[in-house]
């Protein structure tokens, strides 16, 4: 028996870090959206209690380190499955990008299993799960459109931003999201107005989402890697209407609701950026 699940990219429209938790993990308000960039995982039946991880990537582990090896070793764990799966990874997310690609992994392999093992979980089940293997994993198994607060796990729902196009850049470097948060100097923050975003979402306002676009984390990047601030000023040069980096980067996205200054943004890009992507938004939530 075979399942295969996809598992979409994130961007963050607003990212705020707030204060140090006494757990050591930040916590957070975000509006974070998935896009329509995706990985694919395909999941066989075994009928030993074995999880085998491989993918078409050769950046990514095939072991425990994997997040999609975890999210499997968790439910077998669990729930107590005597049964095995074959892991295949067909990557097509960024790795190290800031667009959750792993997490997404973790969040596909979770529902996958839920079906191939006849589990019976609900989608908030499954995202209390998701909350054990990382920060995103939650968000990623409903996907669409959510404030997220907490360390990221805790999942309010609304509604999904106005149409547009979104285009990626991810320059060469990959980005350490530990490295980043360790960095981060919450004495220096200008905190972005996520309720403003939340508004945007609500109103579908489109002006409103691109002038209130903002990442606390941004800064810290840009100064570690210049060739991230690169790709935003030329983005913003080549008519973007909002630009913001993902997550902890390196990707940059660039928001616009034209075809056309979709393409010149696209084409300007290729000549010094290999990682180059033009998505749509995907919407609504599932669970």
């Amino acid at each position: 028996m075979k399942i295969s699940v996809k598992a979409p990219a994130k961007i963050n429209l607003s990212l705020d870090v707030l204060h140090k938790r006494e757990d050591n993990y930040h916590e957070v308000k975000m509006v974070m959206t998935t896009v329509d960039l995706a990985d694919r995982i395909n999941l066989t039946l075994r009928n030993d209690n074995v999880i085998k991880i491989d993918s078409t990537s050769g950046f990514i582990p095939n072991d425990r380190r994997n997040l999609a090896y975890q999210a499997a070793e968790l439910l077998q764990e669990r729930f107590h499955i005597k049964k095995g799966v074959s892991i295949h990874i067909e990557k097509n997310i960024p790795v190290a990008a800031g667009l959750a690609g792993g997490s997404s992994d973790a969040a596909a392999t979770l529902k996958g299993l839920n079906q191939l093992w006849g589990l019976g979980l609900s989608f908030d089940e499954l995202a209390a799960l998701g909350a054990e293997i990382g920060s995103d994993v939650s968000f990623c198994v409903y996907g669409g459109t959510a404030l997220a607060t907490g360390r990221g796990e805790i999942i309010k729902h609304i509604p999904s931003p106005p149409s547009c196009w979104i285009i990626l850049a991810k320059p060469s470097t990959g980005v350490s999201t530990a490295e980043v948060y360790r960095r981060l100097k919450l004495e220096d923050i200008v905190h972005p107005n996520v309720e403003k975003m939340v508004e945007a979402m609500h109103t579908k306002d489109y002006k409103l989402m691109c002038s209130e676009l903002g990442n606390v984390l941004e800064n810290v990047t840009l100064s570690l890697y210049p060739e991230v601030e690169q790709i935003k000023r030329q983005m913003e040069q080549l008519g973007a209407d909002g630009v913001l980096m993902s997550g902890s980067g390196p990707t940059v996205f660039g928001i616009t609701k034209y075809e056309t200054r979709m393409r010149r943004i696209y084409n300007g890009l290729r000549g010094f950026c290999n990682q180059v992507y033009t998505v749509r938004l995907l919407g609504e939530s599932e669970g």
